[in-house]
């Protein structure tokens, strides 16, 4: 499976690429109750900062079959704390050697094709070459689902003694009254 790296996407690919990360995140605008997904106008800045790297897979068509961000500068990613890792990692952060996933998104239609696999893969050996750490967000949903484990058993596979690490967790609780009867 072949991956690219780009700097920018923009016009039609940027067009295919919201297509993509809406359809393949639909279901946790729902499912989280804290938002995991970006605004377009979020989603628009990532794709069109090259300071965040887009890890692109396409189908033998040209079609999208998967997309990946990924930036060791932490100012660049909406939705997470530079100051949090700043904090636990401080010579690893000013060396920029943490590198956050904002996302992989893969097209329906292509999950079980190697594509989820080849992308991370390919980030993981920028981490790797760098001695680095790689960071991402999991929610509880997609825990369940063991997303966590198939990454760890992709970087196993490329690194026997990586070491995974869960970094925060976080609850949401709720209060109401019974209902009348």
């Amino acid at each position: 499976m072949h991956v690219d790296v780009e700097k920018v996407l923009t016009g039609t690919r940027r067009e295919e690429a919201w297509h993509l990360y809406t359809t393949a995140f639909e279901e946790l605008r729902y499912a989280a109750v804290q938002r995991h997904l970006m605004h377009r106008g979020e989603f628009d800045e990532v794709l069109a900062d090259d300071r965040v790297e887009k890890y692109v897979s396409l189908t033998s068509d040209g079609r999208l079959a998967g997309l990946s961000t990924f930036t060791n500068d932490l100012d660049a990613m909406p939705l997470i704390s530079p100051d949090y890792f700043a904090h636990r990692w401080p010579d690893r952060y000013a060396e920029r050697r943490i590198w956050y996933l904002g996302f992989v998104a893969i097209a329906a239609d292509q999950r079980r094709s190697g594509v989820f696999e080849a992308l991370i893969e390919k980030m993981w050996r920028v981490v790797r070459a760098n001695a680095g750490i790689a960071a991402l967000d999991l929610c509880a949903r997609n825990e369940s689902r063991q997303l966590d484990a198939a990454i760890t058993r992709t970087l196993t596979a490329l690194t026997p003694d990586v070491v995974a690490t869960r970094l925060d967790t976080q609850a949401f609780w709720s209060w109401e009254l019974p209902t009348a009867s």
